[in-house]
């Protein structure tokens, strides 16, 4: 298999493992959020709010990676 073709797989093991972590998370998270609403309702909107940027995080983070590594190869 050519690098560019391992390097297109890894990478969509590495989305589907991340969309399928995230997608469990999500499920749980109305759970989640009324179990902190007993406490204080501002910390599950806290928590809803970094789950949210924290799916956003980990593509950004690694989209950063990919492109370090693209530039270090040229």
């Amino acid at each position: 298999m050519s690098e560019r073709g391992t390097s297109n797989r890894s990478s969509a093991i590495a989305a589907a493992v991340i969309l399928g972590v995230t997608g469990l998370i999500f499920y749980y998270m109305p759970a989640m959020m009324m179990s902190l609403s007993e406490v204080s309702p501002w910390l599950s909107y806290a928590l809803g709010i970094f789950f949210v940027l924290a799916f956003f995080a980990v593509f950004w983070l690694r989209g950063k990676r990919q492109q370090k590594r693209e530039e270090h190869r040229d």
